[in-house]
C-alpha cells in the first residue's frame, strides 16, 4: 500500500529542492540547465496535487499543461501561459541538440519571476 503523504511529502520537498537549483544555476550563467530545473519544480508541486487528488502515484508525464488537467485544477489563462511556456525548457533540457534559440539572461530572468508566482500557487494549492 503507498503512503499518499509520504509521497506529497517527497513531490514537494522535490519542487522546492529543484526551485532553489534553478535559481542558482541561472545565477551562474547557466540558463538551459537552470531553467529545466524551474520547469522541474513546476512538475513536482503538481504531481504532489497530483498524489493528493488521485491517491496514487503520478503518471510519468512531463507535459505542465496535462498534468495540471490530470490533477483537475483551474490555471488562469495567464498561469496555463506559463505552464505551456516552460514547457520548451524541459524538451530543451532533454533534447539539446534541438538547438532552440536559449533565452537571455533578463528574458530567463523573466521567466524565473512568472514560474515562482505560478509555483507559489500550485504549493497553496
Amino acid at each position: 500500500m503507498i503512503d499518499i503523504e509520504k509521497q506529497i511529502a517527497y513531490w514537494r520537498a522535490g519542487a522546492e529542492e529543484d526551485l532553489e537549483v534553478g535559481r542558482d544555476l541561472l545565477a551562474s550563467g547557466k540558463t538551459r540547465h537552470g531553467l529545466f530545473f524551474v520547469h522541474l519544480a513546476l512538475e513536482k508541486a503538481l504531481k504532489a496535487i497530483l498524489c493528493r487528488v488521485t491517491r496514487d502515484t503520478p503518471p510519468r508525464v512531463h507535459n505542465l499543461v496535462r498534468l495540471s488537467e490530470l490533477a483537475g485544477i483551474h490555471p488562469t489563462p495567464t498561469q496555463m501561459d506559463v505552464l505551456a511556456d516552460m514547457n520548451l525548457f524541459q524538451i530543451e533540457g532533454r533534447y539539446p541538440n534541438l538547438l532552440l534559440p536559449l533565452p537571455s539572461s533578463e528574458e530567463a530572468e523573466r521567466e524565473i519571476i512568472r514560474a515562482e508566482e505560478v509555483f507559489q500557487w500550485l504549493i497553496k494549492l
